[in-house]
C-alpha cells in the first residue's frame, strides 16, 4: 500500500533528519519498553501507518530510531506511542495512551489557531493528554541571499522588549496581518525611527497558551498563558504567531522577519525558557517529555513529586546529559537555522543548578554554551534568578561571556527617582556600569543589561502613576506579581484629572529614560513605554490576551512629545562614545583635557554628598576622542530627587567655553530636550532643578 522501505536508521542526529533517500527518525526514551512511530496524512489528518520499531534492530542504548527511504516528508506529520511502566512514586510516567511529540519537533501542527484547546478530557482522573497536535518536518530550504549577523558591539546595543502578538494585535497598529510575525516586520520603520538595534522577543516557541483554567472575574473573559513562559516544543515557532500558520508557513514567515530586521540593522534575540515546560505538575498533562522519561527530563524529589524552582510546577533537569545536548542542539539550531543573534535565558539560575538542585559553581549546561564554538559569537543574556531564592546578579556563572539583566540597576533607579534615602551611593555605581558586580574575569560594563521597566512589573507611567499592584482580574485574588515595586503615584492612585499630578509623572518619566540613556551598560525599554502605556497597575499581566497586553497605537499621537524626547535621548546616546564606554571609569584625569573621565558632584561642585539623607547627584563625563580624531564635550547631569528644589553649583570652565542646555525635564516639549542649533547658554554658576527632575548640559 505505500512506496516506502524501512531501514534500520542512525540514533544521531536527534529528531528527524531529511537525507537524499528519505528521512531518519530518532528519539531518546529511556524507560520504555516499546516505540511506536504513526505517519500521518498532512491535508487529511487521518492516520497513515504505524511503524513499531524493534528493541534489536531499531535501538541504541536508549535511542530508538529508524529510516524511512522515498518518504514523501513535505505530506505528512508525525508523532511516537511509548509503552512502559506508569508509577508516580518512582516519577515514572512512561505508558501513556497519548501521542507524544517528538522533543527536538521542528514545526508542530494542530495548534494554528490562537487560544484553541487542544486538551482530552481525563481519561483516569489523573493523566491529561493532548488531542490533534502532531510533528512537522522541516526541509530547510530558504533563500537567505547574502544575510549576514549584524553583530552589534555590545556597548552600542541598545534592547527593545516585545511580544510578537502584543505588538500589532491591536488595530490601531493598522498592520495587514495584526498579532504575526508579518505584522511585526510592517513595524520595522517604527524601531528604526525609534532608534533601537535590537528587539528581544518574548518567548516565540510553540507554547501552550491554553493551560490556564480561570476567567477573569471581571468580565468573565477566558484567561490565557498569554505570555508565552510554558514552552512545549523548544524548537519550533509558533504556528499562531504566523500569519501562513494555518499553511504550515510558521518556519518561512519567521526567517523572513529575521532577514528583514538584518537587512534593517537591527538584531533579533529570543527569550528561550528552558528552566520549565507546559507540562507542568502531578496534575499537568501528558504532551512529550513526561511519556519520554519524567525522571530525566525533570527534577523529581524522593515521592516521585516535581521540583518547583521555576514556580511554574516543575523544573527541566537542564544538567542531565540528555538535556543539556538537548539545549546545545536547540540553540546552535537557531543560530544556524535562523540566524538568531543572541538569546536572553528566562530564570537562568535554574541553568546553574545540578539534578539534584544544588546550585554548581561550574554548571555543565552553561559551560558547553559558553564554549561552544557554533554559539560563540552570540549574545548570552541571563534573567540571574530563580523563583526559589537562588539570586546570582552579578555571581552568575559567565566565563567572561555572559550578560545579566541587572535587577539591582532596577531596584535602585526606581528607588532614587522616587524619593528614597540612602540611594545616591549605590546609584553613582550602577550609573557606572555596576564594576562592583561586573568588574573582573573579564567582564566590562555592558555586561550589565540595565533597565527599569521589563515585562515583569509595572509599565513605566504605571510606575509613576500606582502605588500598589491591581492583579484582581488575573483571578488569583491580587495574590500574584511581586509586592516591592518601589513605585510612586505622586499623590492619587491611577488615572487622574490632577495637572500637577500628571505633570509630575510625565517628569519622572522622563527622569527614568534619562537616567538609563546616560548609564554605563546596555539600555533596555519594554515596549510601549516611550508612548506611555499603561495595563492600569497590573504588574503581572501574563495571563490576558486582551487590550491590557496589546499596544495602542493611539497612544503615539496623544504622546507624541513623550515619543518625541525618548527617541531625542536614544539619539543623544547614540552621539557620545562616553556614554557607551568599553571599559570602567577610572576617576583618573583624561588625556585630552586633564579632567576625570568621571567626577562627581553633589549640590556643590565635587563635593558629592553620599549620606543617608541625601537624594541629589550630580556628575561630569569627559569627552572621548571620536574616530575622526574629533573630542566630544563634557556632559554634566544633575539629578534632584528631592521633594523640594535645589541649586547645583556647576564645574567652572575655560572662557572660551560655556556649558549648554539640552534636557531639562521639568519643561514641556520642545523645551525638555532641545536639539543643537537651539540649546541654550547657561551663564550663571549655579544650576536651578525643581524637586524630581534632572538637567543635562554639554561643554561648548
Amino acid at each position: 500500500m505505500f512506496d516506502f522501505r524501512l531501514k534500520r536508521g542512525n540514533p544521531l542526529p536527534m529528531g528527524v533528519t531529511v537525507t537524499p533517500s528519505g528521512v531518519n527518525f530518532s528519539i531518546f526514551s529511556q524507560g520504555a519498553k516499546s516505540v511506536t512511530l504513526i505517519l500521518f496524512n498532512k491535508l487529511t489528518k487521518e492516520e497513515i501507518i504505524r511503524i513499531s520499531l524493534n528493541s534489536d534492530n531499531n535501538k541504541t542504548g536508549d535511542i530508538w530510531h529508524v529510516a524511512i527511504e522515498n518518504l514523501d516528508h513535505n505530506n505528512i506529520e508525525y508523532g511516537y506511542l511509548v509503552g512502559g511502566a506508569y508509577e508516580e512514586e518512582s516519577g515514572n510516567r512512561v505508558d501513556c495512551p497519548a501521542i507524544l511529540l517528538d522533543p527536538y519537533a521542528q514545526k508542530i501542527t494542530g495548534a494554528e489557531s490562537w487560544g484553541v484547546d487542544y486538551f482530552s478530557a481525563d481519561y483516569d482522573g489523573k493523566k491529561r493528554t493532548a488531542i490533534g497536535i502532531r510533528c512537522g518536518i522541516n526541509d530547510g530550504r530558504f533563500d537567505w541571499g547574502n544575510d549576514t549577523h549584524p553583530n552589534i558591539p555590545m556597548e552600542e546595543l541598545i534592547i527593545y522588549e516585545l511580544h510578537a502578538r502584543g505588538f500589532t494585535k491591536d488595530l490601531s497598529s493598522k498592520v495587514d496581518k495584526p498579532g504575526t510575525f508579518h505584522g511585526l516586520v510592517e513595524m520595522l520603520p517604527y524601531l528604526q525611527d525609534l532608534g533601537v538595534n535590537a528587539i528581544e522577543l518574548m518567548p516565540i516557541h510553540e507554547f501552550v497558551e491554553t493551560g490556564i483554567h480561570r476567567h477573569n472575574p471581571e468580565n468573565q473573559q477566558r484567561l490565557y498563558d498569554y505570555w508565552g513562559y510554558s514552552t512545549i516544543a523548544f524548537f519550533a515557532p509558533k504556528a499562531s504567531y504566523a500569519a501562513t500558520g494555518k499553511q504550515g508557513g510558521q518556519i518561512e514567515e519567521f526567517k523572513e522577519l529575521v532577514l528583514a530586521f538584518h537587512k534593517s540593522g537591527l538584531e533579533v534575540i529570543l527569550d528561550v525558557v528552558f528552566n520549565h515546560t507546559a507540562e507542568g505538575d502531578e496534575s499537568g498533562p501528558i504532551l512529550s517529555f513526561k511519556g519520554l522519561g519524567n525522571s530525566i527530563y525533570y527534577m523529581l524529589d524522593e515521592e516521585g513529586k516535581y521540583k518547583n524552582f521555576s514556580g511554574c510546577g516543575n523544573t527541566l533537569n537542564c544538567n542531565h546529559p540528555i538535556i543539556r545536548e538537548m539545549i546545545r542542539n536547540c540553540l546552535r539550531y537557531w543560530v544556524t537555522e535562523f540566524h538568531i543573534d543572541g538569546f536572553r535565558f528566562d530564570l537562568a539560575s535554574i541553568l546553574s543548578r545540578s539534578t539534584s538542585g544544588e546550585p554548581l559553581l561550574w554548571p555543565p549546561l552553561l559551560e558547553i554554551i559558553t564554549l561552544d564554538p557554533v554559539l560563540s559569537k552570540v549574545k548570552l543574556i541571563a534573567e540571574a534568578w530563580d523563583a526559589a531564592g537562588l539570586y546570582q546578579v552579578g555571581s552568575f556563572p559567565s566565563w567572561g561571556r555572559w550578560y545579566e539583566w541587572n535587577g539591582k540597576y532596577r531596584d535602585c533607579a526606581r528607588r532614587f527617582l522616587r524619593g528614597d534615602k540612602g540611594q545616591v551611593g549605590e546609584l553613582a555605581t550602577r550609573i557606572s556600569g555596576s564594576p562592583d558586580l561586573y568588574q573582573g574575569g573579564g567582564r566590562k560594563p555592558y555586561h550589565s543589561i540595565n533597565f527599569i521597566t521589563c515585562h515583569d512589573g509595572f509599565t513605566l507611567y504605571d510606575l509613576f502613576a500606582y502605588n500598589e499592584k491591581h492583579n484582581v482580574n488575573n483571578g488569583e485574588n491580587n495574590m500574584d506579581g511581586a509586592n516591592d515595586n518601589w513605585s510612586n503615584n505622586q499623590g492619587h492612585e491611577g488615572p487622574t484629572d490632577d495637572q500637577q499630578i500628571k505633570t509630575l509623572r510625565y517628569r519622572q518619566m522622563k527622569n527614568a529614560v534619562s537616567l538609563l540613556m546616560l548609564s554605563q551598560g546596555v539600555p533596555m525599554l519594554f515596549e510601549g513605554d516611550e508612548i506611555c502605556r499603561s495595563k492600569n497597575g497590573n504588574n503581572n499581566s501574563y495571563c490576558h490576551d486582551s487590550p491590557i497586553n496589546w499596544i495602542d497605537w493611539t497612544q503615539l499621537e496623544k504622546e507624541k512629545s513623550f515619543y518625541r524626547f525618548v527617541r531625542a535621548m536614544i539619539r543623544f546616546r547614540k552621539s557620545y562614545r562616553s556614554l557607551r564606554r568599553k571599559d570602567y571609569y577610572t576617576g583618573e584625569p583624561n588625556s585630552f583635557f586633564g579632567t576625570p573621565d568621571i567626577a562627581w558632584h553633589g549640590v556643590k561642585h565635587e563635593k558629592p554628598d553620599w549620606s543617608v539623607e541625601s537624594k541629589c547627584l550630580a556628575f561630569t563625563i569627559s569627552g572621548q576622542r571620536s574616530g575622526e580624531g574629533k573630542v566630544e564635550p563634557d556632559i554634566y547631569a544633575a539629578f534632584n530627587s528631592d521633594g523640594k528644589d535645589q541649586k547645583f553649583e556647576l564645574p567652572k570652565v575655560e572662557s572660551d567655553l560655556s556649558w549648554w542646555r539640552v534636557v531639562d525635564t521639568a519643561q514641556t516639549a520642545p523645551d525638555d530636550f532641545l536639539e543643537e542649533n537651539d540649546q541654550i547658554e547657561v551663564r550663571a554658576k549655579f544650576l536651578s532643578l525643581v524637586s524630581y527632575s534632572c538637567q543635562i548640559l554639554v561643554l561648548r
